[in-house]
């Protein structure tokens, strides 16, 4: 009874995985393509969504818990479920942050190339799906491959900002446009973010290795 429970809500993880992918696709083509439609979709249709499978899943461990009392490998991968189901919320209210940000942008004049943010939000998208698969396979080199990816985005935020300091100094009326932009940028490192999160919490299932603290202990990280 309890692997059926344990089987249960994996799907239902991965059913709001998928919805989560779907809504940071869904705010970078928007922004990217100038569609106000699919930047509403994210913030009206589909996080609401998300919310229900928050809640649903807490649920279902905490149940699951009280009913099965899990022990060792069975309690670790319910604690992290818990962790993932978190991690995945919150990036769908970064989703909607973007999403929100590019309904702005829209109803105002292009401020330079979006190239760099195409970048950051096919990156985000690809970690997370990768974070995920390597959660269902229990694959520590794809897993390792999103901890890597990080810098990518990150690098890519950074060069963001700076571009838009600069912009902002030249141009005063360019600000409101720039804060957006960098809002954009920055949710998108949050959301890489949490998908490292869920690749590391791999790592540790898996392996055993705690190469979150590893790494923040590093003073280059």
């Amino acid at each position: 009874m309890l692997t059926e429970k344990m089987v249960e809500l994996k799907h239902r993880l991965l059913e709001d995985a998928a919805l989560v992918e779907d809504m940071i696709a869904k705010s970078t083509k928007g922004l990217l393509e100038k569609n106000v439609a699919l930047l509403q979709e994210v913030i009206n249709t589909e996080e609401p969504k998300v919310n229900d499978y928050d809640r649903a899943i807490e649920k279902m461990c905490v149940e699951l818990i009280a009913q099965f009392e899990p022990v060792a490998r069975d309690l670790r991968l319910v604690v992290m479920i818990i962790k993932m189901n978190k991690d995945l919320e919150r990036m769908a209210d970064h989703a909607v942050n973007i999403c929100e940000s590019g309904v702005f942008l829209l109803s105002n004049p292009i401020l330079g190339s979006y190239d760099d943010l195409r970048l950051m939000g096919e990156n985000a998208v690809k970690m997370l799906k990768d974070s995920i698969n390597a959660f269902v396979n229990e694959d520590v080199h794809l897993a390792q491959l999103v901890c890597n990816r990080d810098n990518i985005v990150d690098n890519t935020g950074d060069k963001i900002l700076k571009d838009l300091i600069e912009v902002m100094r030249g141009k005063k009326d360019a600000i409101p446009r720039s804060l957006q932009l960098m809002r954009i940028a920055h949710n998108f490192e949050r959301i890489a973010d949490l998908s490292t999160n869920i690749a590391e919490e791999v790592i540790y299932i898996v392996e055993g290795r705690d190469i979150k603290h590893h790494q923040a202990d590093n003073p280059l990280r």
